[in-house]
């Protein structure tokens, strides 16, 4: 007897194999046709046919074409292929590059400050990571650091240039050797007093400001640094004052200019100053970023509309080579060709 008290046929036994296959008749049938005369006695039901899914093909393997004499290789059943039919290192390093930048997403959602490795969050006035920046960077001039500070105190101090994109400036004027500035927007004259402090002795600031109320903060530590005859400030539109210079015949005999000043005439600005400087001068052109406002301007926003409009067209002017950069408020320099 076997373990199970039923006898097991010889093997090879012709009746045992008809057997077999009788009582495995048995069972489709009484898992199909059964089935719908008599549920009660029915056996389970049968699985129900897999869904074709849409565009698979009738052949289990693409069809491979051989050449002549050469013998087309065996089908593999779709079970039998692997799930991915790319190496192991692929995979791995694309399911991690997912979850990086499934990381990256969640990130900004939750930390937008942090843009492109750049965090404008972290770069405020009280911010640490500016104030070392400062603390590692700034080689301030003694009378510059005591404008700046009473510029601070000022109710519209916020519209002083930042102290390390000045010293940029500062440097950018002495590295290409400048003696001709044009600065659009003068405030209380802390940058003109930067830039004419690394001027030579017959070098000038041409300093074109509005109002002559903010300019008499500076205008006694110009004196004070010995540089107040570098700078020629003149209170009158800036438009103006461009047109009274390429008038007078200076046309590309600027070295360097600086805008800082209203913002819906920035083009005009620029276009001017790009006459006026000479190939292989500078233009800096300030708050390009305008607070993030350039990323969408709303419709009544005149000043970001401009903006916007203007690096748009830097971006494409061929008589320029350019930078942006993520400083202060960012600030372009456009490269005159």
């Amino acid at each position: 007897m076997s373990p199970r008290g039923r006898r097991t046929p010889p093997a090879g036994d012709p009746s045992s194999r008809h057997r077999s296959r009788a009582r495995h008749r048995a069972r489709r049938g009484a898992g199909t046709v059964g089935a719908t005369k008599n549920p009660s006695a029915a056996g389970p039901p049968a699985r129900a046919a897999r869904p074709r899914l849409p565009g698979r093909a009738e052949r289990s393997t693409p069809r491979r074409v051989t050449g002549p004499g050469q013998a087309a290789p065996p089908a593999v059943p779709l079970s039998k292929m692997p799930l991915l039919s790319v190496p192991k290192e692929v995979a791995v390093g694309t399911a991690m590059l997912g979850v990086a930048f499934a990381t990256g997403v969640l990130a900004g959602k939750r930390y937008p400050s942090l843009v492109f490795g750049t965090p404008s969050g972290m770069m405020g006035k009280n911010s640490p990571i500016r104030q070392y920046i400062l603390d590692h960077s700034l080689r301030e001039h003694p009378i510059l650091k005591k404008l700046r500070l009473l510029t601070a105190d000022h109710p519209w101090g916020r519209m002083m240039v930042s102290c390390e994109q000045a010293q940029l400036m500062a440097n950018l004027v002495k590295l290409i050797k400048a003696k001709k500035v044009i600065e659009i927007g003068v405030f209380t004259g802390y940058n003109a007093l930067n830039m004419a402090l690394v001027l030579p002795d017959n070098g000038r600031v041409i300093a074109c400001d509005i109002n002559e109320d903010y300019a008499k903060i500076g205008r006694p530590l110009w004196k004070e640094a010995g540089v107040e005859h570098k700078i020629d400030l003149r209170i009158k539109p800036a438009i103006q004052t461009l047109d009274e210079l390429l008038a007078s015949g200076e046309a590309e005999t600027f070295d360097f200019a600086f805008i800082d000043a209203d913002k819906e005439s920035y083009n005009e600005y620029y276009e001017k100053c790009l006459r006026l400087i000479k190939k292989g001068g500078i233009i800096a052109i300030d708050n390009v970023l305008w607070k993030g406002k350039v990323l969408k301007p709303r419709k009544g926003d005149l000043a970001a509309q401009s903006i916007h409009r203007l690096n748009e067209k830097l971006l494409r002017d061929p008589r320029v080579n350019i930078s942006m950069l993520p400083m202060g408020d960012g600030v372009t320099l456009a490269f005159k060709l």
